[in-house]
């Protein structure tokens, strides 16, 4: 079994059909990310996933504050060229590693991160470079234009950008070609496709890379209650598994299973193959071997239009399943 390989975007950077979302493999401010996480099988996830083709690894100097980076240069030691490493900066990081909490897309800001993130992932070179979040106070051509010299200086390979607008998006690709916009997209959040940004990216010859695309863990099926979710994981906070509208999405997750169950691969697999499919790179999310290798295989299910209309039947664009975030974390989604 090995993953096949496809452009992302039209500036020449070539990806495996999906990639590893690494977030879970560390905590975020003294928080577990989707339960506890094991160093010794995080990093034994990314080399297996490597074995199998799945090189495209996605990190954030945001998460840990730089210990998923960190993690990821211990992985990838000695082997650095196998991998295709993708990080991003903008949530503002003190240099006593504290979060401030604020997003910084200022010039000297975006230089400031990227000689960090070079030196926690051991690296001397980022393939992809985010900008994570819209910085309201500073102009988007400030920005980029930060991250276009980070080009030129062979620091970054190419740029993308994260769960920005339509507007934002094109106001980005004039100053710097964009190779990729990263945003929550699944079978239960469409927002990107409600508010046109993929038609933008599609007629800008952009990438698209879902993350999240099981509905944060929800889709795999394994949990069947509020109350599932640990004490302290961050789930507990967002409307989408909140009280009515938790059992409301149950509901619907429970026709996308008969489709799975028809099929014979998971449900997990099943969304995973969905937006492979549409032409996506989707980097579902893992700290484990087994569930790697299932992410891997399923991007070798084809799925018919007639499949992906049934399947986006059951969800159809419009259809209320809750905020991704809780307000405040609204705020800084730039549509």
């Amino acid at each position: 079994m090995s993953i096949k390989k496809v452009n992302l975007g039209n500036q020449g950077l070539t990806v495996p059909a999906i990639g590893l979302g690494c977030m879970g493999m560390t905590t975020l401010a003294g928080a577990d990310i989707y339960g506890k996480a094991d160093e010794a099988e995080s990093i034994a996830t990314i080399h297996r996933s490597l074995e199998l083709g799945g090189n495209f690894l996605d990190t954030a100097d945001l998460y840990g504050p730089h210990l998923n980076e960190r993690l990821i240069a211990k992985a990838i030691a000695g082997n650095r060229n196998s991998y295709v490493i993708a990080t991003k900066f903008a949530w503002e990081i003190d240099d006593n590693e504290q979060l401030t909490w604020k997003i910084n897309g200022k010039k000297d800001y975006v230089k400031k991160s990227v000689e960090r993130s070079l030196k926690n992932l051991g690296t001397d070179y980022i393939d992809l470079y985010y900008m994570h979040r819209l910085d309201p106070e500073t102009p988007i051509e400030e920005t980029v234009g930060a991250m276009a010299d980070l080009v030129k200086e062979g620091k970054v390979g190419y740029i993308g950008l994260s769960e920005v607008s339509a507007e934002t998006i094109k106001r980005a690709h004039a100053v710097h070609p964009v190779s990729a916009l990263q945003s929550e997209y699944s079978l239960f959040e469409r927002s990107v496709e409600e508010e046109g940004i993929l038609d933008t990216l599609k007629e800008l010859g952009i990438g698209f890379v879902p993350y999240s695309p099981l509905g944060r863990g929800f889709i795999s099926g394994e949990i069947k209650t509020p109350d599932d979710f640990a004490e302290n994981d961050f789930r507990r906070s967002i409307p989408k598994f909140q009280g009515e509208q938790f059992y409301k999405n149950i509901d619907l997750l429970n026709e996308i299973h008969k489709i799975a169950s028809e099929k014979n691969i998971t449900p997990s697999q099943l969304a995973i193959a969905w937006a492979v499919n549409k032409g996506f790179v989707p980097i579902p999310g893992t700290k484990r071997v087994k569930y790697a290798e299932q992410n891997i295989a399923a991007a070798s299910v084809a799925l018919s239009a007639a499949d992906l209309n049934r399947l986006e039947s059951i969800i159809p664009l419009g259809t209320p399943t809750g905020n991704r975030y809780d307000d405040w974390g609204m705020t800084l989604v730039n549509l």
